[in-house]
């Protein structure tokens, strides 16, 4: 009976603790890496402190994320992010380099994914084998 007891106490706490890391997964959705694996590009995320560093564009100060690419080194910072509501985002992207910048959306779906829809400004565009290759104008993000 003592054994019985002690497993279900167990079990309860491990469902207690897995359930409050998925809880904490969804309070804050716009922070962290995600990843489009046709593309291979990344959006780093953290809207909520709008504290990232971004290497090599250190006099921005800090900023709320940037986008990345596997294969290029060019980069596109978020420099302003404001929180629609928990699933929504409004934010504009300049390049490195400060020439081109655009608006965009961001949304997180049911399946946790992230959606960036530029609204108006510059195409997204990454290098790739020298050449430049446009994103579409909606591009979706799994959680990495």
């Amino acid at each position: 009976m003592r054994k019985t007891f002690i497993y279900t106490l167990l079990v309860s706490l491990f469902l207690i603790v897995s359930q409050s890391m998925r809880a904490q997964d969804n309070v804050r959705p716009f922070e962290g890496k995600y990843y489009n694996e046709e593309y291979q590009v990344y959006l780093h995320l953290n809207f909520y402190d709008k504290d990232m560093e971004v290497s090599g564009q250190e006099y921005l100060g800090p900023l709320p994320g940037y986008f990345s690419a596997k294969r290029d080194t060019r980069l596109w910072m978020i420099v302003e992010a404001e929180l629609i509501n928990e699933s929504k985002a409004h934010t504009t992207f300049i390049n490195d380099f400060g020439s081109e910048d655009f608006e965009a959306d961001l949304t997180i779906g049911k399946d946790g994914s992230l959606t960036l829809k530029r609204l108006e400004g510059s195409t997204l565009k990454i290098v790739v084998n020298n050449k430049y290759v446009k994103l579409p104008k909606e591009v979706v993000f799994k959680r990495e």
